[in-house]
């Protein structure tokens, strides 16, 4: 496809951090000037004025003998084989990813020129259905599945949920054990540990003492565990 320096809509384009048009406006403007091109040396000449869907198709056709895309046809022993072992004669073509994002950038190179949207002929119904019969011939010869990616989505909230804050868990209270040595025992004065069993021997309560520390006391006696706030 012939190209030139510079855009006959005479846009500028997106420039790039140097200053200069960036990769995707360069080709838009080589497109835009091949086409241009294409409609002055037609026979009769057409005008950009009175182009159409159907001069679309006849340019998007003339530009697969430029194509480098082997495309097999329906007598090809390597039809619908993704990687043939041999060469064979079937004709290049233009990919369909090609033409698809050719149409994308001509499409807007034509609003950019100062064409209605509603006159766009590379957006016309025969295009889309032309492109669409591209990619699904291409797939079948060259066995390739065109896929669209898929947008992922995210999940909306839940309607009426409220997180509430987590709640701080209480303190626990510390419990003592016979198998604790005594320095990690904070216990009143008078409690010893026994030399034979390991157990924890407190001393006598009198009978004008708590009741709680008796019943405590009572407790480790029979192999129960003696929270301190009973001791303190």
């Amino acid at each position: 496809m012939p190209s030139a320096n510079s855009d006959s809509s005479g846009n500028s384009g997106a420039l790039d951090g140097g200053g200069r048009p960036s990769r995707y406006e360069s080709q838009k403007r080589r497109d835009w000037n091949s086409f241009r091109q294409y409609l002055r040396n037609h026979r009769p000449p057409l005008e950009l004025a009175r182009c159409s869907g159907a001069h679309v198709l006849e340019f998007l056709r003339y530009l697969d003998q430029f194509g480098k895309t082997k495309v097999h046809a329906a007598g090809c022993p390597f039809f619908g084989h993704p990687h043939p072992p041999a060469p064979c004669p079937c004709p290049l073509r233009q990919a369909w990813g090609s033409l698809d994002a050719l149409v994308g950038r001509l499409r807007a190179a034509f609003e950019e020129d100062g064409g209605q949207p509603e006159a766009n002929p590379f957006a016309a119904r025969a295009v889309r259905l032309y492109l669409r019969e591209v990619r699904d011939s291409q797939a079948k010869a060259r066995g390739i599945a065109y896929e669209k990616k898929k947008r992922k989505r995210p999940f909306p909230p839940l309607q009426g949920y409220n997180p509430q804050p987590p709640v701080p868990m209480a303190a626990a209270v510390p419990v003592i054990g016979y198998d604790q040595p005594e320095s990690d025992l904070n216990l009143v004065s008078g409690g010893y540990q026994h030399h034979l069993h390991g157990h924890l021997m407190l001393p006598t309560v009198d009978a004008s003492g708590d009741e709680a520390a008796a019943m405590a006391v009572a407790e480790a006696h029979s192999g129960g565990m003696i929270p301190l706030s009973v001791l303190n």
